[in-house]
């Protein structure tokens, strides 16, 4: 198992240097200068080409690349066009209102999703299957944003039970991790039931039953254990996806993360902040699936002795 993981690890870095390159060479074949867009369009053409130098963007895209790689394995991603500070010091004061945005919505979506699924399983075809699994259709089906101001309507500007933006205190978050969350349970919850209906079916469950094993304990040691294997791989990857950036989110609540960082380096054309930002994003992804591995081998036996 630990070779296993030291390939999936030495395959990850070299997806990770490749998404790099591929991002670096992209936005410096895009038309236009950054410096043009930095200091607006009434600079002049000797302004322009000195900043240009001082930046090093004059220089062969390949001596870019290479200065930007070393300094990117010492932690140092440059430094902003826009807000004239370090890229490394803008993401760590917004990793944390990112994390706590994704730690959240995560609880919400993983608590609300298996719960409505088991539920649903256990209940086929009845009236709770049935709303339930309407429950995680709406929120498949609604847009994050549409959701989200929804949200903000009914309970902080009618009810003013919550605060409608901001990061300042932990009810603040309430509000942006249901509305982020929410796509998420419903994913999770069609997912679980189908699994688990499936499973229920199988001999081994039948043989469980035979043997004189509590419902209970047919559920929860045989039958859901099993079911949760899929189930894992889309909590790893959507725990990522959050961290990674939510963009939408972050916007419509004025919260400063991750996301809103993004959202200002595409506006602003700000090249260090937005590969700082997309680096960040595809390294929790990757590591996200290591994650989802390690898990997989630790629930299925199977799986360690395959590896």
């Amino acid at each position: 198992m630990l070779n296993s993981l030291l390939r999936r690890a030495g395959q990850a870095c070299v997806v990770l240097l490749a998404v790099a390159m591929l991002l670096f060479v992209m936005l410096r074949i895009v038309p236009g200068n950054p410096v043009t867009t930095m200091m607006g369009e009434h600079a002049d053409s000797a302004t322009i080409e000195r900043m240009t130098a001082e930046m090093g963007l004059d220089q062969p895209i390949y001596v870019q690349f290479w200065k930007y790689l070393t300094g990117a394995l010492r932690g140092d991603f440059g430094t902003s066009y826009s807000l004239k500070k370090p890229v490394t010091q803008l993401m760590a004061a917004a990793l944390g209102n990112t994390v706590k945005l994704a730690v959240f919505a995560s609880l919400f979506a993983w608590i609300v999703g298996i719960g409505c699924g088991l539920l649903a399983a256990l209940r086929k075809n009845s009236l709770p299957d049935r709303l339930f699994m309407g429950f995680s259709l709406l929120g498949v089906s609604m847009p994050v944003f549409i959701t989200a101001m929804v949200l903000q309507y009914v309970f902080a500007f009618r009810l003013r039970w919550l605060p409608i933006s901001g990061a300042d205190h932990w009810a603040s978050f309430v509000l942006p991790a249901v509305a982020l969350g929410w796509n998420s349970a419903g994913n999770i919850s069609r997912l679980v039931r189908s699994t688990l209906l499936d499973i229920l079916e199988e001999n081994y469950i039948d043989t469980a039953r035979a043997k004189g094993r509590r419902p209970l304990g047919v559920l929860t040691r045989h039958a859901l254990r099993n079911a949760m294997l899929p189930v894992i791989t889309m909590m790893a990857i959507q725990f990522s996806g959050l961290l990674s950036g939510a963009v939408i989110t972050e916007t419509v609540f004025s919260i400063n993360g991750i996301g809103q960082l993004t959202v200002q380096a595409i506006t602003g054309r700000d090249i260090p902040l937005m590969q700082g930002t997309v680096l960040f994003s595809v390294t929790v992804v990757i590591l996200g699936n290591l994650l989802a591995d390690c898990l997989y081998s630790v629930l299925d036996p199977r799986i360690r002795k395959e590896a």
